[in-house]
């Protein structure tokens, strides 16, 4: 035959049990009542289309820190910075623009 503890022993630890088990359930439902904060919006654009999205206003500045006063339109219409966009004319103007102007006066004459 098993040895039995005595009744109250059994009670008082049943009892004691239950207790612990309504203050966690209160502490988890007092938890969860807290709200959280909104995330904030980020001003600086990625993905794509992040410059037309700072040309256009809606964001502060690019990832690599463009802003709207560094930006221009292409002539194709694509936004474009504004440094490198002269840098590229630049370019174009001093190393292949005379062969350009060449092919067309060649063409003119040929009739073409």
């Amino acid at each position: 035959m098993v040895a039995r503890r005595p009744a109250s022993k059994r009670v008082a630890r049943v009892a004691t049990r239950k207790a612990t088990r309504k203050a966690t359930r209160k502490a988890t439902r007092k938890a969860s009542k807290k709200v959280k904060k909104v995330k904030r919006v980020s001003k600086v654009a990625k993905g794509k289309l992040a410059k037309a999205a700072v040309f256009k206003g809606s964001k502060a500045k690019t990832s690599t820190g463009l802003t709207a006063s560094d930006l221009v339109k292409s002539k194709s219409g694509k936004i474009v910075s504004k440094k490198k966009s002269a840098l590229g004319k630049k370019n174009f103007a001093k190393r292949i623009g005379g062969w350009t102007k060449a092919c067309m006066a060649a063409r003119k004459a040929l009739g073409i």
